[in-house]
Protein backbone atom coordinates (compact mmCIF):
# COMPACT_ATOMS: atom_id res chain seq x y z
CA UNK A 1 0.00 0.00 0.00
CA UNK A 2 2.88 2.26 1.32
CA UNK A 3 4.91 1.66 -2.30
CA UNK A 4 1.87 2.43 -5.00
CA UNK A 5 1.16 5.61 -2.59
CA UNK A 6 4.40 6.68 -3.08
CA UNK A 7 4.34 5.36 -6.79
CA UNK A 8 1.03 7.96 -6.99
CA UNK A 9 3.12 10.59 -5.68
CA UNK A 10 5.73 10.08 -8.02
CA UNK A 11 3.99 10.64 -11.16
CA UNK A 12 1.94 13.42 -9.54
CA UNK A 13 5.44 15.38 -9.23
CA UNK A 14 6.44 14.42 -13.00
CA UNK A 15 3.17 15.81 -14.37
CA UNK A 16 3.85 19.04 -12.09
CA UNK A 17 7.19 19.26 -13.51
CA UNK A 18 5.77 18.82 -17.39
CA UNK A 19 4.13 21.59 -16.97
CA UNK A 20 6.90 24.00 -15.85
CA UNK A 21 9.83 24.92 -18.21
CA UNK A 22 13.42 26.00 -17.17
CA UNK A 23 15.39 28.79 -18.23
CA UNK A 24 18.85 27.43 -19.82
CA UNK A 25 21.04 30.32 -18.88
CA UNK A 26 20.34 30.86 -14.64
CA UNK A 27 18.29 27.54 -14.25
CA UNK A 28 15.16 29.62 -13.58
CA UNK A 29 11.58 27.55 -13.81
CA UNK A 30 8.31 29.07 -15.48
CA UNK A 31 5.33 28.17 -15.43
CA UNK A 32 4.69 27.63 -19.43
CA UNK A 33 6.47 28.80 -22.50
CA UNK A 34 5.33 32.29 -23.08
CA UNK A 35 6.51 33.13 -20.08
CA UNK A 36 9.99 31.57 -20.77
CA UNK A 37 10.09 33.64 -23.75
CA UNK A 38 9.55 36.58 -22.17
CA UNK A 39 12.01 35.84 -19.21
CA UNK A 40 14.57 34.93 -22.11
CA UNK A 41 14.74 38.58 -23.17
CA UNK A 42 16.58 39.69 -19.74
CA UNK A 43 19.19 37.49 -21.04
CA UNK A 44 19.39 38.29 -24.80
CA UNK A 45 18.57 41.72 -23.92
CA UNK A 46 15.90 41.85 -26.89
CA UNK A 47 13.01 44.84 -26.54
CA UNK A 48 10.48 44.25 -29.45
CA UNK A 49 7.99 46.94 -27.71
CA UNK A 50 8.72 49.92 -28.98
CA UNK A 51 7.08 53.67 -28.24
CA UNK A 52 5.80 55.16 -30.79
CA UNK A 53 6.21 58.69 -29.16
CA UNK A 54 9.82 58.34 -27.67
CA UNK A 55 11.59 55.23 -29.54
CA UNK A 56 12.20 53.49 -26.08
CA UNK A 57 12.08 50.43 -26.43
CA UNK A 58 10.95 47.42 -23.44
CA UNK A 59 10.88 43.52 -23.11
CA UNK A 60 7.55 43.16 -22.15
CA UNK A 61 4.10 44.61 -24.10
CA UNK A 62 2.25 45.65 -20.60
CA UNK A 63 5.62 47.53 -19.24
CA UNK A 64 4.86 49.61 -22.77
CA UNK A 65 1.67 49.86 -22.40
CA UNK A 66 2.56 51.41 -18.57
CA UNK A 67 4.97 53.89 -20.05
CA UNK A 68 2.39 54.76 -23.05
CA UNK A 69 0.29 56.61 -20.15
CA UNK A 70 3.21 58.83 -19.31
CA UNK A 71 2.68 60.53 -23.07
CA UNK A 72 -1.46 60.27 -22.75
CA UNK A 73 -1.48 61.66 -19.17
CA UNK A 74 -3.80 59.15 -18.49
CA UNK A 75 -3.55 58.07 -14.60
CA UNK A 76 -6.36 55.44 -14.38
CA UNK A 77 -5.20 54.47 -10.63
CA UNK A 78 -6.42 56.53 -7.89
CA UNK A 79 -5.58 56.27 -4.18
CA UNK A 80 -9.11 56.39 -2.37
CA UNK A 81 -7.65 57.91 0.72
CA UNK A 82 -6.42 60.99 -1.04
CA UNK A 83 -7.64 60.82 -4.65
CA UNK A 84 -4.21 61.11 -6.09
CA UNK A 85 -4.03 59.07 -9.29
CA UNK A 86 -1.40 57.00 -11.15
CA UNK A 87 -0.13 55.79 -14.12
CA UNK A 88 0.39 52.00 -13.07
CA UNK A 89 -1.06 49.62 -10.39
CA UNK A 90 2.43 49.06 -8.48
CA UNK A 91 3.19 53.10 -7.68
CA UNK A 92 -0.85 53.23 -6.32
CA UNK A 93 0.56 49.79 -4.00
CA UNK A 94 3.28 51.71 -2.75
CA UNK A 95 1.96 54.76 -2.38
CA UNK A 96 -1.00 53.24 -0.13
CA UNK A 97 1.74 52.05 2.16
CA UNK A 98 1.80 55.60 3.57
CA UNK A 99 -1.70 55.33 4.17
CA UNK A 100 -1.45 52.44 5.90
CA UNK A 101 1.21 53.87 8.92
CA UNK A 102 -1.55 56.97 8.98
CA UNK A 103 -4.62 54.45 9.13
CA UNK A 104 -4.38 51.67 11.11
CA UNK A 105 -7.85 50.14 10.58
CA UNK A 106 -8.26 49.32 7.51
CA UNK A 107 -11.07 47.56 5.35
CA UNK A 108 -11.26 43.95 4.77
CA UNK A 109 -12.82 44.09 1.46
CA UNK A 110 -11.39 47.35 -0.36
CA UNK A 111 -7.97 48.17 1.97
CA UNK A 112 -8.76 51.53 2.97
CA UNK A 113 -7.94 52.89 6.41
CA UNK A 114 -8.84 54.71 8.87
CA UNK A 115 -7.39 56.52 11.84
CA UNK A 116 -10.64 54.93 14.31
CA UNK A 117 -12.15 52.01 14.79
CA UNK A 118 -15.46 53.41 14.73
CA UNK A 119 -15.06 55.00 11.39
CA UNK A 120 -13.95 51.69 9.76
CA UNK A 121 -17.25 50.36 11.18
CA UNK A 122 -19.34 53.01 9.67
CA UNK A 123 -17.25 52.43 6.48
CA UNK A 124 -18.07 48.57 6.00
CA UNK A 125 -21.57 49.14 5.36
CA UNK A 126 -20.88 50.42 2.00
CA UNK A 127 -19.79 46.91 0.93
CA UNK A 128 -23.13 45.60 2.72
CA UNK A 129 -25.64 47.85 1.57
CA UNK A 130 -27.34 48.21 4.91
CA UNK A 131 -29.06 51.28 5.35
CA UNK A 132 -30.56 50.94 8.78
CA UNK A 133 -31.65 54.97 9.37
CA UNK A 134 -34.67 56.13 8.05
CA UNK A 135 -36.46 59.69 7.03
CA UNK A 136 -39.92 59.25 8.00
CA UNK A 137 -40.75 62.09 5.89
CA UNK A 138 -39.77 60.88 2.30
CA UNK A 139 -38.46 56.78 3.14
CA UNK A 140 -35.32 57.51 2.28
CA UNK A 141 -32.54 55.84 4.09
CA UNK A 142 -29.17 56.41 5.30
CA UNK A 143 -26.17 54.11 6.27
CA UNK A 144 -25.16 56.78 9.30
CA UNK A 145 -27.49 58.60 11.99
CA UNK A 146 -25.34 61.70 10.85
CA UNK A 147 -25.82 61.25 7.56
CA UNK A 148 -30.11 61.04 8.51
CA UNK A 149 -29.53 64.13 10.59
CA UNK A 150 -27.85 66.35 7.86
CA UNK A 151 -30.76 65.21 5.64
CA UNK A 152 -33.87 65.98 7.86
CA UNK A 153 -32.58 69.96 7.61
CA UNK A 154 -33.95 69.70 4.13
CA UNK A 155 -37.15 69.09 5.54
CA UNK A 156 -37.14 71.35 8.48
CA UNK A 157 -34.83 74.13 6.65
CA UNK A 158 -32.73 74.16 9.42
CA UNK A 159 -29.83 76.12 9.14
CA UNK A 160 -27.54 76.76 11.98
CA UNK A 161 -23.86 77.57 10.45
CA UNK A 162 -24.49 81.50 9.83
CA UNK A 163 -21.64 83.30 8.02
CA UNK A 164 -19.91 85.60 10.21
CA UNK A 165 -19.51 88.22 7.02
CA UNK A 166 -22.78 88.24 5.31
CA UNK A 167 -25.25 86.28 7.86
CA UNK A 168 -26.11 83.64 5.18
CA UNK A 169 -26.68 80.36 6.62
CA UNK A 170 -25.65 77.09 5.74
CA UNK A 171 -27.22 73.22 7.50
CA UNK A 172 -23.78 71.74 6.67
CA UNK A 173 -20.57 73.73 8.45
CA UNK A 174 -18.01 72.63 5.45
CA UNK A 175 -20.38 74.37 3.53
CA UNK A 176 -20.31 77.81 5.50
CA UNK A 177 -16.64 77.54 5.55
CA UNK A 178 -15.89 76.97 1.81
CA UNK A 179 -18.38 80.17 1.51
CA UNK A 180 -16.60 82.35 3.80
CA UNK A 181 -13.65 81.71 1.46
CA UNK A 182 -15.35 84.16 -1.15
CA UNK A 183 -15.45 87.00 1.90
CA UNK A 184 -11.49 86.19 2.63
CA UNK A 185 -10.45 85.58 -1.02
CA UNK A 186 -8.76 82.21 0.78
CA UNK A 187 -8.12 79.65 -2.39
CA UNK A 188 -5.94 76.88 -0.28
CA UNK A 189 -5.84 74.78 -3.42
CA UNK A 190 -3.14 75.20 -5.96
CA UNK A 191 -3.27 73.32 -9.61
CA UNK A 192 0.21 71.27 -9.54
CA UNK A 193 0.45 71.97 -13.68
CA UNK A 194 -0.45 76.46 -13.60
CA UNK A 195 -0.37 79.03 -10.76
CA UNK A 196 -4.44 78.81 -10.91
CA UNK A 197 -6.34 78.44 -7.12
CA UNK A 198 -9.79 76.98 -5.76
CA UNK A 199 -11.81 76.87 -2.90
CA UNK A 200 -12.94 73.50 -2.61
CA UNK A 201 -10.54 70.65 -3.62
CA UNK A 202 -12.88 68.63 -5.64
CA UNK A 203 -13.09 71.83 -8.38
CA UNK A 204 -9.04 71.67 -8.15
CA UNK A 205 -9.50 67.85 -9.11
CA UNK A 206 -11.71 68.43 -11.92
CA UNK A 207 -9.59 71.19 -13.37
CA UNK A 208 -5.96 69.16 -13.15
CA UNK A 209 -7.78 66.89 -15.37
CA UNK A 210 -7.82 69.57 -18.09
CA UNK A 211 -4.13 69.40 -17.82
CA UNK A 212 -4.17 65.50 -18.18
CA UNK A 213 -6.78 64.65 -20.62
CA UNK A 214 -7.89 62.38 -17.47
CA UNK A 215 -12.19 61.68 -17.58
CA UNK A 216 -12.50 58.81 -14.80
CA UNK A 217 -16.14 58.57 -14.80
CA UNK A 218 -17.48 56.23 -17.53
CA UNK A 219 -21.24 56.10 -18.34
CA UNK A 220 -22.43 52.59 -17.25
CA UNK A 221 -24.42 52.73 -20.74
CA UNK A 222 -22.59 53.73 -23.36
CA UNK A 223 -19.12 54.41 -22.30
CA UNK A 224 -18.96 58.12 -22.17
CA UNK A 225 -16.15 59.72 -19.94
CA UNK A 226 -16.35 62.52 -17.94
CA UNK A 227 -13.91 64.55 -15.80
CA UNK A 228 -16.44 65.09 -13.42
CA UNK A 229 -18.74 63.18 -11.64
CA UNK A 230 -21.37 65.40 -11.61
CA UNK A 231 -21.43 65.73 -15.54
CA UNK A 232 -21.43 61.72 -15.30
CA UNK A 233 -24.71 62.01 -13.36
CA UNK A 234 -26.34 64.57 -15.55
CA UNK A 235 -25.56 62.55 -18.38
CA UNK A 236 -26.97 59.06 -17.21
CA UNK A 237 -29.66 60.86 -16.76
CA UNK A 238 -30.36 60.93 -20.62
CA UNK A 239 -30.77 57.33 -20.30
CA UNK A 240 -32.89 56.36 -17.03
CA UNK A 241 -34.86 59.47 -17.97
CA UNK A 242 -34.66 59.91 -13.88
CA UNK A 243 -35.74 63.34 -12.84
CA UNK A 244 -34.86 64.12 -9.40
CA UNK A 245 -35.59 68.14 -9.32
CA UNK A 246 -39.23 68.50 -8.60
CA UNK A 247 -41.25 71.86 -8.44
CA UNK A 248 -42.60 72.55 -5.03
CA UNK A 249 -45.99 74.35 -6.52
CA UNK A 250 -46.69 71.38 -8.89
CA UNK A 251 -44.38 68.60 -8.28
CA UNK A 252 -43.13 68.59 -12.08
CA UNK A 253 -39.66 67.05 -12.15
CA UNK A 254 -37.28 67.79 -13.82
CA UNK A 255 -33.38 66.43 -15.10
CA UNK A 256 -31.51 69.16 -14.02
CA UNK A 257 -31.59 71.94 -11.48
CA UNK A 258 -31.82 74.90 -14.55
CA UNK A 259 -34.31 73.54 -15.61
CA UNK A 260 -36.43 73.35 -12.71
CA UNK A 261 -35.41 77.38 -11.92
CA UNK A 262 -36.57 78.42 -14.93
CA UNK A 263 -39.74 76.39 -14.86
CA UNK A 264 -40.45 78.16 -10.94
CA UNK A 265 -40.70 81.22 -13.08
CA UNK A 266 -44.57 80.47 -14.02
CA UNK A 267 -45.53 80.08 -10.47
CA UNK A 268 -43.91 83.70 -9.25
Amino acid sequence: MEGTHHHVKTQSLKRKDKRCVTCTQCGKSLTNKQSLKNHMRIHTGERPFTCTQCGKSFNVLSTLNGHMLIHTGEKPFTCDQCSKTFTMASLLKRHLQVHKEENPYSCSKCGKGFKIQSNLRKHKKIHTGVKEYMCFECKKTFMTAEELKLHNRTHTGEKPYMCSHCSKTFSILRNLKTHEWIHTGEKPYKCSHCDRRFRQLADLQSHERTHTGEKPYMCSHCDKRFNRSSNLKAHERTHTREKPYKCSHCDKGFMKSASLKKHKRIHT
